[in-house]
């Protein structure tokens, strides 16, 4: 970065920061009744008497940071052996992992979902079969191993999505039209765009329920803290019928930010283990798909990091108005570039304006904001957009947070802790 640009920035102060608390429902399943609720759940006598000795299981596993996922899916994994099966593991993630095997079998271990910490085989393959189509044509292909398996656990995290609004979001339906589809799968579910995805989505699950040996699935939903607030298995019949209450439930327990609007988003990280958009446009406010609501309206949003277990996929740094420098080094466009043609939204992987410290990119954020507010620069802090219930706001925003019940204000304020680079950390 040349000195026109630095003197353009160094005047550009940055405020003192309190950190604040939101008040979240908390009730959660512990970790160590993961096993126990994950067997009482499959111990339906109509599910259990599916799961019949000698067959041979695939269990789906995705591309998403799920708490007590390896613990969920051991466990899931061991049901089926009590049963006399035979499970085995599969990526089910499109296009993610660079839409590679080795990839995808990457990410899973990046999640600790390895053949020792689940207790069964993983399988990963690019490669697809054809089983059939959808009532309105479009063929429909899934992961080769699923396809020739004797029985489909379908096990997928309910939530919110974070480019459409329907009856099915993320979720069952979603991992079997996507996820287990594969790149090639995908990329004919995205061909006509999210604004019909809606559509899509159960029009393709519903292909799968018809063709596939899908048994039955495992939906997880989460609390305001991450943590696995309820799970509940499903017959692959009712998948239609129950789903969508399920999706309700996630939406009533999501988290926000809290605050209506900024001046300035800072997000320290983001990820395909945080969101299908590297931060979730339900809290961020920026969405891929035109017409879609949500979240804090922000004049500019910066990214400062990638997560590690992201490797190098940025996808969604184009919601962003500025990222550091460090952040663009640790980008890999090979990954990047094979989610967003499968995902046919461009918009997301665009590259924003780069600044060569964290401190030059919050000044740049700051200093390209109109009509500031009077108290000063209004700037939320946050990890990432799936750690809400901690996070840092500038002392502008302060008389607003007193306002609120479930916000509490832990600290006097600071100045943010740039190290002699400019960086956070």
């Amino acid at each position: 970065m040349n000195d026109i640009i630095r003197n353009l920035l160094k005047d550009v102060e940055v405020p003192k920061f309190v950190k604040v608390r939101q008040t979240f429902d908390s009730t959660h399943i512990p970790p160590e009744r993961i096993r126990d609720t994950v067997f009482d759940i499959l111990s339906r006598q109509e599910l259990a008497a599916r799961i019949r000795p000698g067959m041979r299981i695939c269990l789906t596993c995705g591309s998403r940071g799920i708490d007590n996922i390896v613990a969920i899916i051991a466990a899931v994994a061991e049901f089926c052996k009590q049963q006399g099966a035979l499970p085995f593991a599969i990526p089910a993630m499109g296009s993610h992992g660079g839409a590679t095997a080795e990839g995808q079998l990457e990410v899973l271990h990046s999640f600790g979902i390895t053949e020792e910490s689940i207790g069964c085989p993983i399988i990963s393959s690019m490669e697809t079969k054809l089983i059939g189509q959808t009532e309105e044509g479009h063929p429909v292909q899934i992961d080769r191993n699923a396809a020739e398996a004797d029985g489909i656990i379908v096990i997928n995290r309910i939530k919110p999505h974070t480019s459409f609004r329907g009856t099915y979001e993320s979720g069952l339906m979603k991992m079997m039209a996507i996820g287990l589809g594969k790149q090639k799968g995908a990329e004919v579910c995205h061909a006509a765009g999210f604004p019909k995805m809606h559509h899509m989505v159960p029009l393709f699950g519903k292909a799968i329920l018809k063709y596939a040996p899908v048994l039955c699935g495992v939906g997880i939903i989460e609390n305001a803290f991450d943590h696995t607030a309820h799970l509940e298995a499903l017959l692959a019949e009712e998948f239609e019928e129950k789903e969508p209450a399920l999706l309700k439930k996630a939406f009533s327990l999501m988290p926000g930010i809290g605050f209506e609007s900024c001046d300035v988003l800072v997000v320290d990280e983001i990820g395909k283990n945080i969101s299908g958009c590297g931060m979730d446009p339900n809290i961020s406010g920026v969405f891929a798909t035109p017409g879609m609501t949500g979240g804090i309206q922000a004049q500019r949003r910066c990214i400062l990091g990638l997560t590690e277990e992201t490797h190098g996929n940025g996808y969604g740094m184009g919601a962003a108005d500025a990222i550091s420098e460090r952040f663009y080094r640790e980008l890999d466009l090979d990954k990047v570039y094979p989610n967003t043609i499968t995902s046919t939204s461009l918009g997301f992987s665009k590259v924003p304006v780069i600044m060569d410290s964290d401190l030059n990119t919050i000044r740049l954020c700051i200093r390209t904001c109109n009509e500031k507010h009077p108290d000063g620069v209004r700037i939320v802090r946050i990890r990432n957009t799936l750690s809400l219930s901690e996070f840092e706001i500038s002392e502008a925003l302060i008389p607003e947070a007193n306002k609120k019940d479930s916000f509490e204000i832990l600290t006097e304020p600071y100045e943010l802790p740039f190290n002699e680079d400019g960086n956070l950390w």
